[in-house]
């Protein structure tokens, strides 16, 4: 009983949230967010390292996606989150993945879905060559119409960069 009523105390506190500062990155640098910010931290850029991102109440998503043949649970922040903690305002926004390739993602979607910036998959850090350290991902088994080309394109593996324009 009494591990139950400290279980839901803890389970009320406030989530963390970084307010208008942004801390700098201690760790290594993961995602840089760039363009019109009110939350720069270095620089005019928003950088985040792995504990930063975490400490946004990441989200779990436990999906099958059109590039794994099975379903798993990835967790990370959910990327409307993250640009606010940026400070971001676009409707639209840019992400870029180590190689450059670009996609663009309507901000209204990020509110629709529970889109999150994977960071991790079944409990474990998602190494490059399965799509990490950071992957854009859409809770695909909770809704159907995410099943489409557009999405996929949207749908950035090994991102590096988010741009608010």
């Amino acid at each position: 009983m009494r591990l139950s009523i400290i279980a839901l105390l803890l389970a009320c506190l406030p989530v963390p949230s970084f307010g208008d500062e942004l801390p700098v990155p201690e760790g290594e640098v993961l995602l840089t967010i760039t363009g019109d910010i009110a939350h720069p931290n270095v620089g005019e850029d928003a950088l985040f390292d792995r504990s930063m991102l975490m400490a946004l109440s990441p989200l779990t998503v436990c999906t099958r996606t059109p590039w794994h043949s099975e379903s798993g649970c990835f967790q990370g922040p959910l990327i409307r989150e993250l640009l606010a903690a940026a400070g971001g305002k676009a409707d639209s926004i840019e992400v870029q993945a180590l190689n450059e390739y670009r996609a663009e993602i309507p901000v209204k979607e990020l509110h629709d879905y529970d889109v999150i910036l994977a960071m991790s998959r079944d409990g474990e850090p998602i190494p490059i060559r399965e799509f990490g350290p950071l992957f854009v991902l859409y809770p695909f088994d909770d809704h159907p119409e995410l099943h489409n080309e557009a999405v996929r394109f949207r749908s950035v593996w090994h991102v590096a960069e988010i741009h608010a324009p």
